[in-house]
């Protein structure tokens, strides 16, 4: 098993958001380009970075001083939790208003206000489930 943002981890998930046209495409119909940085509440820095164009991951690996769009912090287990179970609508908003999930980087709000990018960073979740 792979670990968690690890290198390896980030490449295939940047293989499996690729194929999932409910995230990619989906992106690319807004023109969706964003550096978004995975880790740990308690890290400094995230681990894993995703460098997305026109919605699709163009470069995945270990974070290294990239400058970031998004930077999606969380405990270990909650991460392990939203990759097996996914996230919905409802359980995004009690983890970002409990403070489960952290927006160190980015604007939340203006993202779950436009479903063109809601709907994907929720499908991105079920994505992690397939890495």
């Amino acid at each position: 098993m792979t670990d968690l943002f690890s290198p390896a981890w980030m490449q295939s998930f940047g293989e499996q958001w690729n194929a999932e046209p409910d995230l990619a495409d989906a992106l690319a119909k807004i023109h969706f380009n964003s550096v978004i940085g995975y880790g740990f509440e308690r890290d400094p820095n995230p681990i894993g970075v995703l460098m997305i164009e026109e919605g699709k991951v163009v470069s995945a690996g270990a974070y290294e001083g990239q400058k970031l769009n998004w930077d999606l912090r969380a405990d270990r287990t909650h991460w392990e939790k939203w990759k097996t179970k996914g996230l919905n609508m409802m359980g995004l908003s009690m983890a970002y208003i409990s403070r489960k999930l952290q927006f160190r980087v980015g604007d939340y709000t203006a993202m779950i206000k436009d479903p063109r990018m809601a709907s994907p960073f929720i499908k991105s979740f079920a994505v992690m489930s397939k890495v």
